[in-house]
């Protein structure tokens, strides 16, 4: 042995080797959160594939309310499935498109048009006799406490693609 070099003792290895097997368990360990706190900003933004062609040309679309069902993919961790929705699609006074989700928001049941024939001109929740407008709004002294949600839409090629619905808050 070189003189300039100094043997490494017992206590001084084992130092050495339970910091360098720590500090790997450690970034193990580690991984996993900081993997989950940066994969947001790294998945790619979905903007125009949340919208779908629901196959209801703008022509087709009244003035009275009709019932349009689509399916979509949807992916959850490793599980594909296909998800059916549904919509109330017409065109208002000033023949603006609107498309109303048919769920009502008491307790979640569906709403139809013209669910009840002693409520015509309607959407009707028979869960618990709810009412809204047609506008989708709720009817004061039935029991949803909130207007039906709106899908946001678009047309291209003349047809109707929906995305997604937003509420709209409180009556």
């Amino acid at each position: 042995m070189s003189e300039d070099k100094q043997p490494v003792s017992r206590r001084q290895f084992l130092n050495y080797t339970l910091t360098g097997v720590g500090g790997f368990m450690a970034a193990g360990i580690m991984i996993s959160p900081l993997r989950m706190a940066i994969d947001p900003v790294l998945q790619q933004g979905e903007g125009e594939s949340d919208f779908t062609n629901v196959q209801l040309a703008e022509g087709d679309i009244t003035n009275e309310p009709q019932r349009v069902d689509w399916e979509v993919e949807q992916v959850d961790g490793w599980y594909e499935s296909t998800v059916s929705k549904t919509a109330w699609v017409y065109k208002d006074d000033n023949g603006d498109i609107v498309a109303l989700s048919p769920i009502c928001t008491h307790l979640g049941c569906v709403v139809s048009w013209e669910g009840s024939e002693d409520h015509p001109e309607r959407f009707y929740c028979p869960c618990h006799d709810g009412l809204y407008y047609k506008d989708g709004v709720n009817v004061e002294g039935t029991p949803p406490t909130a207007p039906l949600p709106v899908y946001e839409h678009k047309i291209e090629n003349g047809m109707l693609f929906l995305g997604k619905s937003q509420p709209r808050g409180e009556a």
